[in-house]
């Protein structure tokens, strides 16, 4: 572990050299890399240099008390000792996830497609909660949020809802999400106050560049169409709104949310990429099925991962085993206590599978 710490701090010490070097300056391409592998290096390292100045007060505290002192500076020592030996764990224990393999995918900006699956008009209602869940979330995350596709109830509900999330880390905070999300409440529409169950799925996933996927336009077939709202009525004379069907493989993806069919079509091949990777990633995952036991999950949308109880005011992650009392706080976006459980669990279970040593 500690050749590991002083192999990465010595290119990090290396980086800061590179990022003053003229002819990196020059070229926004090495810039870019550079500054990217330093800024993903920087918390371990500071990490490790702080771990070796506290072991080197550990030793310098040792030595004091192999010389004659008094009682009470004894003492004093001695409680200096155990401080130290307690943050020496604190850091070793910090250094081991920081070492833990990182997710390549975790920095990249989200694609998430939310659509109401069992129980009819409240389970688009359920997908309207879910996309106002995350959009209040990104919102506090200061993110970006971009609508590419929207086909409404008129109630206030989706059948389905496509949108893009632009942040730093928006996959690392979110890539948990997949899955089949359930809902049991009393509907607007229930005139016996019977609780009914409904489900929405939810899919999260990385935007992938350009150079990760292989995409032939000659294998995307491009159809357009006028746009429509609810109920299907035309909102758009004009046939803005585009269809991508994927021969190779069937997928099929739709934008309408912009007047511009430029601006639809450039808005649904970064889907249909995204999908593509998503397909390229669960076929990897499926040859390296000891990594899956690591992660919370499989990812799958049939899967169902979460249920928000709305008598009892009780959001459940059955994955982790997790409940709070906090449906209100948790729709209106303050999903933080979630994902942060989410993310420790993954860390640890990663642990388990990982020599850090």
């Amino acid at each position: 572990m500690f050749q590991r710490l002083a192999a990465l701090e010595d290119r990090y010490n290396q980086l800061n050299e590179l990022l003053m070097d003229g002819n990196v300056l020059n070229d926004p391409n090495k810039l870019r890399k550079y500054s990217k592998e330093q800024s993903d290096l920087e918390e371990t390292v500071q990490t490790y240099k702080t771990y070796k100045q506290v072991l080197e007060e550990h030793k310098d505290a040792k030595a004091m008390l192999a010389d004659k002192l008094d009682a009470e500076m004894r003492e004093l020592v001695k409680m200096e000792l155990d401080e130290l030996e307690e943050k020496k764990e604190v850091l070793e224990e910090k250094i081991k996830f920081l070492l833990l393999p990182k997710d390549p995918n975790d920095d990249k900006n989200v694609i998430v497609e939310i659509r109401g699956a069992a129980g009819g008009d409240e389970a688009a209602l359920f997908a309207g909660d879910l996309y106002r869940m995350y959009t209040r979330y990104a919102e506090r995350k200061r993110w970006k949020i971009e609508v590419i596709d929207a086909n409404s109830t008129g109630i206030g509900g989706f059948k389905e809802v496509v949108f893009m999330i632009h942040g730093k880390g928006a996959y690392s905070y979110l890539k948990f999400e997949s899955g089949a999300h359930r809902v049991q409440r009393i509907p607007s529409t229930e005139s016996g106050g019977r609780i009914h169950t409904s489900t929405a799925t939810v899919a999260v996933l990385p935007e992938a560049e350009e150079v990760e996927v292989e995409l032939n336009e000659k294998d995307v077939r491009v159809d357009t169409f006028a746009s429509s709202g609810p109920g299907g009525q035309s909102v758009n004379t004009t046939m803005s709104a585009v269809r991508l069907t994927h021969m190779p493989t069937g997928i099929v993806v739709s934008c309408q949310d912009e007047k511009s069919q430029i601006k639809n079509k450039d808005k649904a091949m970064k889907v249909l990429r995204a999908r593509l990777y998503e397909k390229q990633l669960a076929e990897e995952q499926e040859k390296q099925a000891s990594e899956r036991k690591s992660q919370v999950g499989t990812g799958d949308r049939s899967e169902r991962i979460r249920t928000y109880n709305f008598p009892q005011s009780r959001v459940t992650d059955h994955r982790i085993g997790l409940t709070l009392h906090k449906l209100d706080y948790i729709l209106d976006g303050e999903l933080d206590e979630v994902i942060s459980t989410l993310q420790v669990h993954y860390q640890t279970e990663l642990l388990k599978n990982t020599n850090v040593e």
